[in-house]
């Protein structure tokens, strides 16, 4: 097999094998790896959902994708290119999704009868003719881990969880990258396991490494030569979605000169978040972890009553449970940032997988008419921005806001490039007022002074206990407009309801208009999407217009408010094209909000989109693309 040279393509590595194997980190280090050669990527981590499936069997199966190449990368690839499947359930899971040709790397000390037992596999796929199609190079993977480690005295359990690192350093190979930064982050990693275990993986890393270059073996394992992405000059570094919302939400805390409180509670996706804060006490942020949702919500909304920013985060099933709570922030009118990593519904749904479940819960999703801000980050480094703005917000105009990231936006990676906050204008803390020492009713005139809103925003001065002079009084059952104090009049309560929502309207001031990513300004179709599906659309987008369509994209950073030029904008395309990774959620609302006719493309699958899918369904609603074709 000749040296492949993909310098201006890309190409997509999919690791995969049992959720004790590894795979995550395999693939996170590998990914590392690419960033320090100076190559654009995107990851995508596919979970199990069982905590600890039984060893070899198909629902066990973890894998980590990564598209890498020397242009801009938006997705983390349609079908990989190559897949290391270190055991058959592994290669039965994962072979549906490759193109024919693809590479396959195989652990052949995995292929056994016991195992295909475990996967359901009724014959061998390396004899039946199931792998013709492919290019197979089959490894005793575990064979050479044991005996490279073999001098190091570990245990037949620890050598064999080496095997990882074997692989990785076979890759690493491939790929042309060098080990020394993966060595730094194992003595790191391993600082505290006894030398052996990193002697081991170092050991087993270099072996695979020195298989894959020997001279029997160079005509038989590729080598990919990944030239440097065209990128803005700066510093990167690779990042995560739960990273990225997690250093926003520190770094918003910095811009308004307040500290940030955390509070929440374990569920798969969002726990990552609260991981990531917990380390970052240096940096202003407190974290506490609650006994249930409920109490979760509740603690943040007492940090933002006590002059702290208040934040909480869930996925779908924890929001639920938070909803009256939130709506405790809203008529209080203190600012709370709720972050949903959404994830397969409906109940506990799939854990583990992605989806944009949670629009209409957002917008829709609390009793009476309860407004809120929304917004949705659309790539893992967008979740740092998409943070300071969300607290920007709800700070601003004093109210609970939801920004929304998904699974697959919380685990997956991307280069990001450091920001200088010097270039972040700081965030404004509606200060209190002085305190009322005159006039024919101190008390009527302090009251007055604690909810007077601002005329634009409609944020009321963030009062906290123990502002001397500045007592008062707050709850959740409906207050006086003017005063705070509890009312039941009908006329107060009409006016409260539309306060709250010119409030939400209010933000539509704040927020640029709604650009055009790429493409015309007017014309035939034009694809909009919001959150994570920004990448397949920008591919999909951009692979169209090349082949000669007119097709513009647009994607929505803010679903509550939408933009205030968004009608007149979509106006001006004969079709509108909507792909979303549920069943309608915000086509709905394009209808409700902008009375627009919408075109539906929904995926529900736990996966992201593909390219493939997305350039589907543009030719399919582009003007004479579809009878071209055929």
């Amino acid at each position: 097999m000749a040296k492949i040279t993909p310098e201006s393509s890309s190409v997509v590595v999919r690791f995969a094998g049992d959720s004790g194997d590894g795979v995550q980190l395999l693939g996170a280090q590998f990914a590392e790896s690419t960033a320090l050669a100076g190559a654009d990527f995107s990851t995508f981590p596919d979970f199990p959902a069982e905590i600890r499936a039984p060893v070899g069997t198909t629902f066990g199966v973890s894998a980590f994708q990564i598209n890498l190449g020397a242009r801009r990368i938006s997705t983390a690839g349609d079908q990989p290119d190559v897949l290391v499947a270190l055991n058959p359930a592994a290669l039965k899971v994962n072979l549906p999704l490759l193109h024919k040709g693809a590479l396959i790397l195989l652990n052949t000390d995995a292929f056994n009868d016991r195992n295909f037992a475990k996967a359901h596999i009724a014959a061998d796929p390396r004899k039946t003719g199931e792998l013709d199609d492919y290019q197979v190079i089959e490894i005793a993977i575990s064979t050479q881990t044991l005996e490279a480690v073999k001098p190091h005295g570990l245990s037949k359990s620890d050598a064999e969880q080496c095997k990882n690192f074997w692989a990785l350093g076979a890759v690493l190979w491939m790929f042309g990258r060098d080990r020394d930064p993966i060595v730094q982050w194992a003595q790191k990693k391993f600082a505290k396991k006894s030398p052996e275990i990193l002697a081991g993986n170092l050991a087993a890393l270099d072996a695979g490494h020195a298989y894959a270059e020997t001279a029997e073996l160079s005509a038989e394992i590729p080598q990919f030569a990944i030239g440097e992405a065209p990128m803005e000059k700066g510093e990167y570094r690779s990042i995560t979605g739960a990273e990225a919302i997690s250093l926003g939400l520190a770094a918003a805390g910095e811009l308004a000169d307040r500290e940030i409180v955390f509070c929440g509670y374990p569920i798969t996706p969002a726990s990552s978040i609260l991981h990531h804060l917990s380390k970052m006490g240096d940096l202003g942020v407190a974290t506490f972890q609650a006994e249930d949702e409920i109490a979760a919500c509740c603690a943040a909304i007492g940090a933002s009553y006590g002059g702290k920013i208040g934040v909480t985060s869930s996925s779908g099933p924890g929001i639920a449970l938070k909803t009256e709570a939130i709506g405790l922030g809203m008529a209080t009118e203190l600012p709370l940032v709720i972050v949903n990593s959404q994830r397969g519904g409906p109940s506990t749904g799939l854990p583990t997988k992605t989806e944009q479940s949670d629009l209409y819960q957002a917008v829709y999703g609390r009793n009476a008419d309860s407004p809120l801000p929304v917004l949705a980050a659309s790539s893992p480094g967008d979740c740092f921005d998409a943070a300071i703005e969300a607290t920007r917000v709800a700070i601003r105009h004093m109210t609970p806001v939801f920004l929304l990231t998904d699974g697959y936006i919380a685990n997956a990676a991307g280069p990001w490039a450091l920001p200088d906050m010097d270039d972040y204008e700081p965030i404004d803390v509606n200060a209190a007022p002085a305190p009322v020492e005159d006039g024919d009713d101190p008390s009527l005139a302090l009251k007055k002074a604690i909810w007077k809103r601002d005329e634009k925003s409609y944020g009321r001065p963030w009062v906290a206990p123990g502002m001397e002079g500045l007592a008062h009084r707050i709850g959740g059952l409906e207050k006086d407009i003017e005063t705070g104090d509890i009312s039941y009049d009908a006329k107060n309560h009409q006016a409260m309801g539309e306060l709250r929502a010119k409030k939400v309207a209010s933000v539509a001031e704040f927020i640029p208009d709604q650009a055009v990513e790429q493409g015309p300004e007017k014309g035939p179709l034009v694809v909009v999407g919001w959150g994570s599906t920004h990448g397949a659309i920008w591919r999909a987008v951009n692979q169209a217009n090349e082949q000669g369509m007119e097709v513009a994209q647009v994607h929505l950073r803010w679903l509550n408010p939408l933009p205030k030029n968004l009608k007149a904008l979509l106006s001006n395309y004969d079709r509108i094209l909507l792909p979303e990774m549920n069943f309608g959620q915000c086509a709905t609302l394009l209808r409700d909000k902008l009375e627009l006719d919408v075109v539906q493309l929904n995926k529900v699958s736990g996966q992201p989109f593909k390219i493939a899918e997305v350039l589907d369904a543009i030719r399919e609603n582009y003007p004479g693309a579809k009878q071209a074709a055929e």
